[in-house]
């Protein structure tokens, strides 16, 4: 497969440059080939989205919802296609990668019927015979910046949202995620959108991201990714007065009381520290346990550990595949090789099963460093988690807080009053209470505190919020 530029409804291939893209799983083989583009490709795909903007803000809610429903019809039947060439460009095990493309799905059905929603308030006025009410208006031109490792659902969190509210998206994804990208951009054409109202542009983000930031005329930014990139789009979109999204770093921790279910509780953590090889930003990579049960816990958790299946992503029994790339492999591992030469090592899985040379690297489990030490407080992006332990829920709460980052925090008790002290307590943008840190559902806002998020929320109501203004609205009669 070979990328393209989908620009004011017509495909394009950009000539600034090729990347090959192999398997992570089975680097003998090729994936396809990704041609990046330059400035100008970028400029030409938000003048599109700019001229089809009011033609699509001009459609009824309900017209613009259809668009959404067919694009979910789309996406459902052809699915497993897309899951397949996700799995074997970025490597998520397959059966995650179905579940990945149904929450796509769900969430354009979500939005979808937000175009016959209420959309404002009628407010009271001081005045006799005033009408006074607010209503929610498009910003204009959306840039939607997304990540590999959610390749098909965090794009769709940031487009339909963007789309239902009258806005025009130019969107532009990680280069490991390219391909599926495309594959998804070309479901979406045969859903008959407006030319212009959704642009893919494939480039690398220190050329078409820094033009995005720039010199683009968007009125507003959505990104996912690292907390550096994160940071600088926050600080160039602030010089220009752009509404931005910021969602960035997490370090997680999940907390295990001596009152838990630790059959649950190892259950959870595992799915949590080791699905999709560790590379979300909600991973469990913090284990806090009380020290009345944290050796019988970090028995059950080796056990478990040493179970888990590595295998090729495309195989429907693995329970983790590998990491996404090279530049992945050799970060992640970086840390392996401190976590070997720094803590003690709880379990280390197996190794991944078949001859296939791939980027693949066993989970592991260790302890025996300080709450300052850097696989505490740096986030890792793969199989690799830490435990800590705890005298009670105190010293865990404070544990949980000593970070920069505040995305998800998990605790496993059957003490209410100790759930409720901790969903108050925790310095979280997601708190939970004996479930996994991993994931949210799409009706729910999501996003973090301090370093992991910007001031506003992605998904559910919150979305909605973020790509609109408030415009309110006054009327005297008689």
């Amino acid at each position: 497969m070979e990328s393209r530029n989908w620009i004011g409804g017509e495909w394009s291939k950009p000539k600034a440059g090729t990347l090959e893209i192999r398997n992570p799983s089975d680097l003998a083989e090729t994936v396809g080939y990704v041609h990046l583009s330059g400035k100008e490709d970028l400029l030409a795909a938000v003048a599109a989205a700019r001229s089809a903007q009011p033609k699509w803000a001009a459609m009824t809610g309900a017209a613009r919802g259809e668009c959404l429903y067919r694009m979910a019809g789309l996406l459902e039947s052809q699915g497993a296609e897309l899951a397949n060439l996700a799995s074997g460009e970025m490597g998520k095990p397959i059966a995650e990668m179905r579940g990945e493309v149904a929450r796509g799905v769900q969430l354009l059905r979500y939005y979808a019927a937000e175009g016959v929603r209420a959309n404002g308030q009628m407010i009271p006025s001081a005045f006799v015979n005033v009408k006074q009410y607010a209503v929610r208006v498009p910003l204009g031109v959306a840039a939607v910046i997304t990540p590999w490792n959610f390749p098909v659902a965090i794009p769709i969190w940031k487009i339909a949202p963007a789309l239902i509210c009258g806005n025009t998206v130019v969107w532009k994804p990680a280069e490991n995620g390219c391909l599926t990208a495309v594959k998804l951009a070309e479901i979406f054409a045969e859903a008959s959108l407006p030319a212009g109202a959704l642009n893919l542009i494939i480039g690398k983000g220190s050329v078409v991201g820094e033009a995005l930031l720039e010199e683009a005329k968007i009125d507003a930014i959505s990104f996912t990714g690292s907390s550096a990139t994160g940071l600088r789009v926050a600080a160039a979109s602030a010089a220009r007065n752009l509404k931005y999204q910021t969602e960035m770093g997490g370090k997680n921790a999940a907390v295990v009381l001596r009152d838990a279910d630790l059959d649950a509780a190892v259950a959870a953590v595992v799915s949590g520290a080791f699905r999709s090889a560790g590379q979300k930003c909600t991973a469990t990579s913090r284990v806090i346990v009380e020290r009345a049960v944290y050796d019988e816990f970090a028995s059950k958790s080796a056990e478990a550990i040493v179970k888990l299946r590595i295998a090729n992503a495309k195989c429907e029994g693995a329970y983790l595949g590998p990491v996404a790339s090279l530049e992945q492999f050799k970060t992640v591992n970086q840390y392996m090789e401190t976590a070997l030469a720094e803590a003690r090592t709880v379990a280390v899985g197996s190794k991944a099963d078949g001859e296939s040379e791939g980027y693949y690297i066993s989970p592991m489990l260790v302890e025996g460093v300080g709450a300052d030490h850097r696989l505490v407080q740096e986030e890792v992006f793969g199989p690799l988690a830490v435990m800590l332990p705890a005298d009670d829920l105190d010293e865990a709460i404070g544990l949980v807080n000593r970070t920069v980052f505040g995305l998800s925090a998990s605790v496993f008790t059957r003490d209410l009053n100790n759930a409720f002290r901790f969903l108050d307590e925790a310095e979280a943008g997601m708190v939970r209470v004996n479930q996994e840190t991993g994931g949210v559902e799409y009706q729910a806002p999501f996003g973090g505190m301090k370093d992991s998020s910007s001031h506003s929320r992605e998904q559910g109501q919150s979305a909605l919020d973020f790509y609109t203004h408030l415009r309110t609205c006054a009327i005297q009669y008689r």
